[in-house]
């Protein structure tokens, strides 16, 4: 790898971890340069803004959320198992040490719900999609028969979302040590009603 590119991937890693904790608009190009020991100006030329620093940092997060939540559960048996994994995988990768902050695509959904600009407009295009490969999941299920033949994928996907969502809540703002169990306890409710 090319030294400018492999400084670019240094930048956006520790950017990630920053964002995790404190935001992406919480990202500090001055303390970043200091952390990373390198000029502002050094910094900011891999990205031209800092709209492109959180674009590259929202991208980078979503490839490393592919990795251990996605990928790892389409090695599970068709259907239920892959749902499962898929819920199991999001909840690990919200106490990841890659994210310790918990998951950047929840706490950004409400810093950047309502502001316009590119890190809104990448951030809405990659949670379309996590939710899409829910309801894919769920749809597979279903032929497998082992979700009802009338299942409404969307809802499916979209209670599913909010659970883990309602999860980063309760995990990280309420401090709560059952986060977790919470979470599993209305997934096997929502589960309870997806199965014939």
């Amino acid at each position: 790898m090319a030294k400018g590119k492999t400084t670019r991937s240094m930048i956006v890693r520790s950017a990630l971890r920053e964002a995790s904790s404190q935001g992406l608009e919480g990202i500090s190009i001055g303390a970043l340069a200091k952390k990373l020991d390198m000029s502002k100006s050094g910094l900011f030329a891999h990205f031209g803004s800092k709209d492109g620093l959180q674009k590259a940092v929202l991208e980078l997060g979503a490839e490393l959320f592919v990795a251990k939540v996605v990928r790892p559960a389409t090695t599970k048996e068709r259907g239920l198992p892959r749902v499962v994994a898929l819920f199991d995988n999001w909840l690990e990768w919200t106490d990841s040490e890659v994210v310790p902050g918990g998951c950047l695509f929840m706490s950004s959904t409400f810093e950047l719900d309502d502001r316009p600009g590119l890190a809104r407009d990448v951030l809405a295009v990659t949670m379309r999609e996590f939710r899409n490969t829910l309801a894919r999941a769920a749809a597979i299920a279903v032929e497998e028969g082992h979700f009802r033949t009338d299942l409404d994928l969307a809802q499916f996907a979209f209670q599913m979302h909010a659970i883990l969502l309602a999860h980063q809540v309760e995990a990280r703002l309420f401090r709560s040590p059952d986060a977790s169990d919470i979470a599993r306890k209305a997934f096997e409710s929502l589960l309870s009603t997806a199965t014939p």
